[in-house]
């Protein structure tokens, strides 16, 4: 239960922190849940849930470029080459999820914020191990349906009501990973309510 509450946290600190940066992307974000979200008191369903595409890509892209477990580590249970170098069981290997996600060959401009890279067609053009922010295979997150149901929920009822801007320039970011990757000194945004 920790890890989830944490990671989850982690994700939604990004979201903000990025969509922050990119007011012309949380444009599209507001204009998605007000299309999806008519009354701003109603709760939200599963179905609106569902409808949330573009919010969903940009949770994505956030994840992508600052995955809240930055590094994950297996046991290897049999001799593995790779490369031609061979990694004998027992060995415990680091997989770094933060460098993965920054390959050119999968992600051209590996830094750029762009949701746009979830697209499906764009999706399907990748390794299906390119992008993975609840690990993958057998050991992946159990909970991956649930934080991502929970992020929109949440994502929905802040930019439904707030914009948001990022006081930290990216070029100033100083990032921490303690097993959860972390702004050093916290991330600072301006919270304004919107008007239609």
């Amino acid at each position: 239960m920790f890890a989830g509450y944490d990671t989850t946290a982690s994700a939604m600190n990004w979201i903000l922190y990025n969509l922050g940066h990119h007011p012309d992307i949380q444009a599209r974000v507001h204009e998605e849940l007000d299309g999806i979200l008519i009354n701003p008191d109603s709760p939200v369903t599963t179905e609106d849930v569902r409808q949330m595409k573009y919010t969903e890509m940009c949770i994505k892209e956030s994840m992508r470029l600052f995955p809240p477990a930055p590094v994950i580590s297996r046991t290897v249970n049999e001799d593995v080459v790779i490369d031609g170098y061979c990694i004998p069981a027992g060995t415990t290997v680091s997989i770094v999820i933060y460098k993965i996600h920054r390959d050119p060959t999968q992600f051209p401009d590996p830094e750029v914020f762009d949701p746009d890279r979830f697209l499906p067609e764009n999706v399907n053009k990748r390794h299906r191990f390119s992008y993975i922010p609840f690990s993958a295979g057998i050991r992946n997150c159990i909970g991956q349906k649930f934080a991502m149901m929970e992020l929109k929920i949440i994502v929905s009822i802040i930019f439904r009501r707030f914009r948001v801007e990022s006081i930290i320039p990216r070029d100033q970011l100083q990032l921490v990973a303690e097993g959860i990757l972390r702004p050093k000194h916290g991330s600072l945004v301006k919270i304004f309510p919107r008007t239609k």
